[in-house]
């Protein structure tokens, strides 16, 4: 094939193309684009060069370096830049003093209080542990089983664990503090337990009351003696106990030592070194009789980390108009105190037992919202009752389950309950109505609110049917306690006071009528008989 038959293929081969791939042409009139010829019809373009200089005047070379300063330097430009830098600076120092402006008008915050482990949650008392859990079907509670019904204790968000005491008290002159009586365990018992409970966030709080089961728990010892025997026994033992792990350690029925100032004194600053160490300990104390006035203040003068307890149960009166006037006077006194630690009753026994049922609701809302640590007996979560006797003989066994024995023990108990019926702590678990419910509640909300946490209290109102009163901390929401004492009858309140709104919202109400989130007015406020009412509502300014 020759080259110019070659050539009339190509071309041939160009125009069997599809039409929309071929090169586009100028027109069918216009003549070729940069002189291209044209061979059979088939139309050749040449492209033009990018480089080609052959017109000039599409290409934009801007202006010279000498050309811009010559412009930059004319009277206009000069005025334009000199107007946008005096802008630039005045917008500039204008923020800069809103911003000052902002910040010394707005409302500083005030300081957060110094917040230690038994500050943030309730307190739990076990007391001797014989009735609670046991684990070895002997029959008997001990150590070993607190730490299995942990998980359990975990979901009530408690702090602290009062447990004992531990010791034995039958000849209280030779009593072995550092002992742990048998039938409860070995040290080594007690050390896993304090391992497995710090994991939890529970701190263990060893009861060292000397005569625990007698009527006088310090049997009017002269324990202030410099040579007190009892004193200084009970001094080595806090040493001991403290060395060993324990957060802390309480004492009942202060008020039968002689000259207690001194002696809580010296308590307080063995706890106090102890708590050097970045470890915080705490000192517990509470009286079984009411307390005079001289030991309140004698208390309030010793009382940089010890708390002690005050009682909602006034000499077995509840419901009536002191209560308020109590709270008012108890933190008046304590007002140097770290926190008041709340109780129901002074001697040991079960919340069920002291008030009418309809009020249980009703006095563990004011443990959970009075500005105080809260005390709760093992049980009282469920609405447990104490069993017909003497106060040392009437310890129901905890009711975990429906098993054998409520899941106390295997074994079989020295006694059991037959007044507790079917009250577990399980079987109140998934009921959002029950009293368990309503105490996981309360004590969620007492940790990570602040003004139920270290808040202001405000008494509002008081009667000898009805009480309210207010917590409030700096910027953030107000809430408000509405308890009503009469278990039988429906009563109306009116609320008032400055800067409290006409309407709050509800948070929680032992009347299933009300909603969570709805409003509700504070004026001619009904409450049903043994109503607990927990509202809130916004700050303000």
């Amino acid at each position: 094939m020759t080259q110019d038959t070659a050539l009339d293929m190509k071309d041939v081969e160009l125009n069997e193309i599809d039409p929309e791939k071929q090169p586009m042409a100028a027109g069918a009139e216009d003549p070729p684009v940069g002189g291209g010829g044209e061979k059979n019809g088939v139309v050749k373009v040449k492209l033009e060069d990018d480089d080609d200089d052959s017109n000039p005047a599409q290409k934009f070379t801007g202006l010279s370096k000498e050309e811009l300063l010559k412009v930059a330097g004319t009277p206009g430009w000069v005025k334009v830049r000199w107007a946008l830098l005096i802008l630039f600076w005045l917008g500039w120092l204008g923020m800069l003093a809103g911003a000052v402006v902002i910040i010394v008008q707005a409302p500083r915050c005030r300081p957060l209080p110094v917040m230690e482990w038994w500050n943030k949650g309730p307190l739990y008392q076990l007391g001797d542990p014989n009735t609670f859990q046991d684990s070895n079907a002997d029959g008997v509670g001990d150590i070993a089983g607190i730490q299995e019904r942990l998980d359990s204790l975990s979901t009530l968000k408690v702090k602290g664990l009062v447990i004992g005491p531990l010791h034995t008290a039958a000849d209280l002159s030779d009593a072995k503090f550092t002992e742990i009586d048998s039938k409860y365990g070995k040290h080594d018992d007690l050390k896993k337990l304090l391992e497995a409970a710090r994991k939890k966030s529970i701190q263990i709080i060893l009861d060292l009351t000397p005569n625990h089961g007698g009527n006088s728990s310090w049997l009017n010892y002269n324990v202030a003696a410099p040579d007190s025997e009892l004193l200084n026994n009970i001094k080595e033992a806090m040493n001991f106990w403290f060395d060993f792990g324990v957060g802390g350690i309480y004492f009942n029925g202060i008020e039968s030592i002689d000259n207690p100032g001194e002696v809580l004194e010296e308590l307080r600053n063995i706890t106090a070194n102890h708590s050097s160490d970045g470890k915080a300990r705490v000192l517990l104390t509470s009286a079984i009789e009411p307390w005079p006035d001289n030991i309140l203040t004698i208390l309030n003068d010793t009382a940089s980390g010890m708390l002690t307890a005050r009682y909602l149960i006034n000499n077995g009166n509840f419901g009536d108009s002191s209560l308020g006037n109590r709270i008012k006077q108890y933190q008046q006194v304590a007002i140097k105190q770290d926190w008041i630690l709340w109780a129901v009753r002074p001697r040991l026994g079960h919340m069920a037992s002291a008030v009418h049922e309809k009020l249980l609701r009703v006095y563990q809302l004011l443990l959970f919202t009075l500005k105080g640590t809260p005390l709760t007996l093992y049980g009282d979560e469920i609405g447990l009752k104490d069993l017909p006797g003497q106060p040392a003989a009437s310890s129901p066994y905890m009711q975990w389950d429906d098993s054998k024995n409520h899941g106390f023990s295997k074994g079989e108990p020295a006694m059991k309950s037959y007044v507790n019926g079917n009250i577990t702590f399980k079987g109140q678990e998934d009921n959002k109505d029950s009293i368990l419910s309503a105490y996981k509640r309360l004590s969620e909300l007492r940790g990570k609110e602040r003004s139920l946490l270290h808040g202001d209290f405000t008494l509002l109102h008081q009667s000898n049917k009805s009480l309210a009163y207010e917590r409030s901390w700096d910027q953030n929401e107000r809430f408000v306690s509405v308890v009503n004492f009469d278990p039988d009858e429906e009563i109306s309140v009116t609320i008032t006071h400055a800067n409290l709104p006409e309407q709050c919202t509800v948070v929680l109400s032992s009347n299933s009528e009300r909603k969570e989130g709805s409003s509700i007015s504070l004026k001619d406020l009904k409450l049903v008989p043994g109503e607990a009412l927990l509202l809130k509502y916004p700050y303000s300014g």
